[in-house]
């Protein structure tokens, strides 16, 4: 009888130690889906965060490269006025690469659809304007400053957002 009841004691212990091997599975379960959630509920507030500020930071970068595009327009406006033709022209082709840029990417440009509309005219006197810049003829600080003009009512254009 006593080796009965050793038997019978071993297979408790037996089951006591599987139970407390399952229980400690499932404790280890129980855990990691809380450790989980708690990464989500960090996680997600974060990430939404990051989105809306990159939205906001491709929308201030827009705005720079129009804002570099005017600027380095009045400079040459401002060059060729004071004299300075070679380098109102160097500034001048940089403007109208960077325009051609802009014009030429649809889906990546920083302009609008009518923005685009509206400055494709310009283009058109780019030759023009170099070759008066680069033969120092003063009627070249006119002409610029009409394209001055005319670009930054391209830009007032209201569908500037997109």
């Amino acid at each position: 009888m006593n080796a009965v009841n050793q038997q019978a004691k071993g297979r408790e212990q037996g089951e006591s130690r599987r139970n407390s091997t399952a229980i400690s599975w499932n404790r280890v379960g129980i855990y990691a889906a809380l450790a989980l959630v708690c990464f989500l509920i960090g996680f997600v507030p974060m990430w939404i965060k990051a989105r809306s500020v990159g939205s906001q930071r491709d929308l201030a970068q827009q705005e720079l490269r129009l804002s570099q595009m005017q600027n380095s327009l009045s400079a040459a406006v401002i060059d060729a006025r004071r004299g300075e033709y070679e380098p109102a022209r160097q500034t001048t082709s940089n403007f109208f690469k960077s325009l051609s840029q802009q014009t030429d990417a649809s889906d990546e440009s920083t302009l609008t659809q009518s923005q685009r509309e509206s400055v494709i005219p310009l283009l058109s006197k780019r030759d023009d304007i170099i070759t008066l810049l680069a033969r120092n003829d003063p009627a070249s600080v006119d002409r610029l400053s009409d394209i001055y003009v005319s670009f930054r009512e391209a830009l007032a254009d209201p569908g500037l957002g997109k």
